[in-house]
């Protein structure tokens, strides 16, 4: 016969004590950076594909989203941003869109991001943030910076004679046309070439035609923002949930999709369980 005894009111006053310390330090431990202010963690990916030109192989990209300036990311968090792409010398900057919370902080962003100076440039998406608002604005600041904005458009990175392709998409073309800024670029159609979608949304890969592409990144999910211990969020900015909140996901054609959590937060500038984060996807040719 088992025997049971009730904990005495002292010792669970303790055990809750302790339990409420450990989630305190669990939401610290997801919420800060110990390295880079504004960026929780870098989060690493190597691709292998036969379309990866051997010039390529150990290529390495960075992928930045939804930095919402000024929200809970600001400058202080901004400057720690910069610093971390400098430290991680991509060969490529990939920005995937909703970069600001007040067309004021347009400029000092792209400035700012200047600095990373990746070799092959910088190239950029637009959010659903960047339409409702600023967008003309933030057309010219990336003009000025030389940041190549891709609205429906693609552009190629070489590498002596071999090269990949970006394809920069607008999921909200219906309802806020594209620039026609660019319009010698067209949609990728060659089987044989890599293509890299930059969509601010991961639905979108779902909902159109993308089977061209061979790897896409997006964003605007923010890993939920709010979630539970990381396992779930209540809010995804999904149509699909919780199946493109964050990490590695696969379309239902087969596309890999990397989604960021971001750096910024939207409606209210909280973060619990879903640690702000840059992409680094590194190429390599089979």
């Amino acid at each position: 016969m088992t025997s049971s005894r009730a904990i005495p009111t002292n010792d669970r006053r303790g055990f809750s004590h302790l339990l409420l310390s450990s989630l305190l330090l669990l939401s610290f431990t997801s919420c800060t950076s110990l390295r880079y202010t504004g960026v929780n963690r870098i989060r690493n990916y190597n691709i292998s594909s036969p379309e990866v030109p051997k010039a390529f192989n150990g290529y390495r990209i960075a992928f930045a989203s939804d930095f919402h300036l000024k929200s809970k990311f600001k400058e202080r968090q901004l400057h720690g941003t910069v610093k971390a792409l400098q430290t991680l010398a991509p060969d490529v900057l990939l920005l995937g869109g909703d970069y600001q919370e007040g067309c004021e902080y347009v400029e000092p962003l792209f400035e700012a991001l200047t600095q990373a100076t990746p070799p092959d440039g910088i190239y950029a998406v637009l959010g659903n943030n960047d339409y409702e608002r600023c967008t003309e604005l933030i057309r010219t600041a990336m003009q000025k910076h030389n940041i190549v904005l891709l609205e429906e458009e693609t552009d190629t990175i070489y590498q002596n004679d071999e090269y990949i392709l970006i394809w920069g998409a607008n999921p909200y073309a219906g309802k806020y046309p594209s620039s026609k800024h660019n319009p010698h670029f067209s949609k990728p159609t060659s089987q044989e070439d890599f293509v890299l979608l930059l969509i601010h949304t991961p639905d979108y890969v779902d909902d159109a035609d993308c089977n061209i592409a061979d790897l896409a990144l997006a964003g605007h999910t923010h890993g939920g923002q709010v979630t539970l211990f990381g396992l779930y969020a209540p809010i995804t900015a999904s149509k699909y949930g919780m199946r493109y909140r964050s990490g590695l996901k696969h379309s239902r054609q087969g596309i890999p999709i990397i989604i960021s959590n971001g750096l910024g937060t939207s409606r209210h500038p909280i973060r619990l369980f879903a640690p702000t984060d840059i992409v680094v996807v590194t190429l390599h040719s089979q």
